[in-house]
Order: C-alpha cells, then structure tokens, then sequence
C-alpha cells in the first residue's frame, strides 16, 4: 500500500511517501480501506520527534481516518464487512489502509461523506472526555474555548452551544473571532487586542466561567484562574504556550478549583470504547438534525502531507485539515 512515513525528525519535507505491507488486524481489530485521514496538532508533534509513539502503534502518523471495513474482527462490535466507518487510531492513518480497534470505529453519520467524516473522531473523542467526563459541564453552565478555530475549537464551540450552553472563545483575529461567533460561540474574543480575562468577567456578571478547555497553557493559566466561577475547572489538553507557569494556588483552595490535564492517544481501547459509546448514543444523533456539522478548511491528496502540514503550522485555518486518500 501507498503511505505518507517521517523519514526523520524535522520539517514538513521530511514526510515522504512510500511503500508498506498492508497491516494485519489483531484479536479485536478491523481493517480499513482509508478514505481520508485527518490531519492534528499531535501529528506535527510526532514529525518533529516531540511526541513518542506508543508501544505496538504503527510508526506511520494519523490519529483518524473514515474508510470501509474490509477485514478483522468486526462482527463484535456489530459491524460487518462493506460497513463505512470513522474510527480513532494510534497511529497509521495516513495511508491506503489502516488498522483500528473494532471498538474505537463509529458509524459514518447520516448525511456525511466519508471526507466529512475523518474530521471528527479526534476531536470529537478529545472534546467529549474533556469537557464533558473530566471537567463535567453541566446544564447552565459556561464555556470558554482557547484557539477557537482550531478543530478541537470548533468541535468544542459547536457542542456544547448544541447541547443548550453558553460559550465563549478566543481567537488571534477579529475574522476568526467572527468565524467562532458564526459556530455558535456568543463572543469571539481577539487575544490578541483584548484582555480575554475582562471580556469573560463582563459578559459573565462578574462570576466568570465554570469550565476552560486549554490547549495554550504557559501564562495563559493565571489568567484562567482570574476568569474561572468558584467551583471552576480547567481541562489542559495540550502546552502550545509553554509547560510552566506561576499560579496563585491560594484562589485554588479558596474557590475549589479544579485543574485536571489528559492525553488521550496512550489510553487503553477499554477507555476509548466508553467514549466512542456515548458519542454513538449522545452526539451521532445531533450530525441527522442538522446541530452539527463538520468544519473543514481544505482537504489534500495523500502525496502532499508535507504542504497539509505547512498549512496545520501556519495556524492560518479554520477547522480541519484533511487528506483524501481514495
């Protein structure tokens, strides 16, 4: 099969295509003929020797791919061969065929191509355990997302507005500002001309937020803390503004705050299976009426995952970035 493999630590050049075996499914896998793969923050991160691939996963990046079934062990999780899926994966996903926990696959939703489709299983297994099992947004309570436009933004924008709550997110321009406001955030917050900690206090009465979903980290946290309700909790999903940071743990322990991080892709499978659960049950459904849709900025062919690459680390888009294979 064709694949797209880092031939060393470095710049977007160094994904090259290439000539692999067609990996072979294990006791509780399928094999998938990829459609498309989605393209993630963490896949630059492993092409740049930043993110270790974990132990049995293909060395191969992509962390999400939609495709037919094939072959493997589909029939317990009540697939059957033909069945088009998205699933979330290790690794491998940039290529003709994958390997995928039969238990991590989900049903294309209604509606969707399968391109449409491979934009969604990262995200939307990153937001759900995040926002929703860690942090445990409740009804009538607040959101703010930090890098609003991001996939991960514009998946956590979209559901939590659909499931009924307020949501606020930041963004490094008045145009991506308007392009969270247009997925349902009610403000649009420009980090980079506005204080985001004031914008939330003034809109929030003064209370502030009760959840912050965080992938910038760095100075940004203190911040966070001066803008979170009593009771309040930040869920940190990635470092892009650094690993450190000085906080006042005082208002810690007198708001009872509560500051959780996770990664998602070292997981066991039984982990990523009660996730996969409840979005079949709790977010599939929302894709059929029309509450949520994917938010793709530019799709490109298998053999130009360098250039996809070059785009993910402009941070000029909006949405996901995705490769067609087929």
């Amino acid at each position: 099969m064709r694949a797209i493999e880092i031939t060393q630590p470095g710049k977007p050049e160094v994904l090259q295509l290439c000539e692999r075996p067609v990996p072979v499914p294990k006791a509780g896998e399928v094999l998938i003929r990829v459609h498309a793969a989605g393209i993630n923050r963490p896949d630059v991160l492993q092409r740049l020797g930043k993110y270790p691939v974990p132990p049995g996963a293909s060395d191969l990046p992509g962390l999400e791919v939609a495709g037919e079934i094939v072959d493997g062990d589909y029939a317990a999780a009540g697939f059957k061969k033909g069945d088009m899926v998205c699933a979330l994966v290790q690794g491998g996903g940039y290529a003709e065929y994958c390997t995928a926990p039969a238990e991590q696959c989900l049903p294309i939703p209604d509606g969707l191509s399968p391109l449409e489709a491979a934009s969604l299983p990262e995200t939307f297994f990153t937001v759900w355990t995040n926002i929703f099992d860690r942090a445990q947004l409740a009804p009538g309570e607040t959101l703010l997302v930090q890098g609003g436009t991001s996939g991960i933004g514009v998946t956590a924008i979209q559901l939590a507005t659909a499931l009924g709550h307020r949501v606020f997110a930041t963004a490094g321009s008045d145009e991506k500002c308007r392009a969270c406001e247009a997925l349902g955030a009610e403000r649009g917050i420009n980090y980079r001309t506005e204080d985001f900690t004031a914008v939330v206090k003034e809109l929030t009465g003064g209370k502030g937020v009760d959840v912050i979903l965080d992938m910038v980290a760095g100075d940004y946290l203190p911040r966070e803390i001066d803008c979170l309700a009593d009771d309040g909790r930040i869920a940190l999903i990635a470092l892009l503004g650094g690993a450190k940071a000085e906080i006042d743990l005082g208002q810690v322990l007198r708001r009872r705050l509560h500051i959780s991080g996770s990664t998602l892709r070292p997981r066991p499978v039984a982990f990523k299976a009660a996730i996969a659960r409840n979005l079949r049950q709790q977010v599939w459904p929302l894709f059929a009426q029309g509450r949520l849709k994917p938010v793709i900025y530019r799709t490109f062919p298998l053999v130009q995952a360098a250039e996809a690459h070059t785009l993910m680390e402009s941070s000029t888009h909006v949405g996901k970035i995705v490769l067609e294979v087929i």
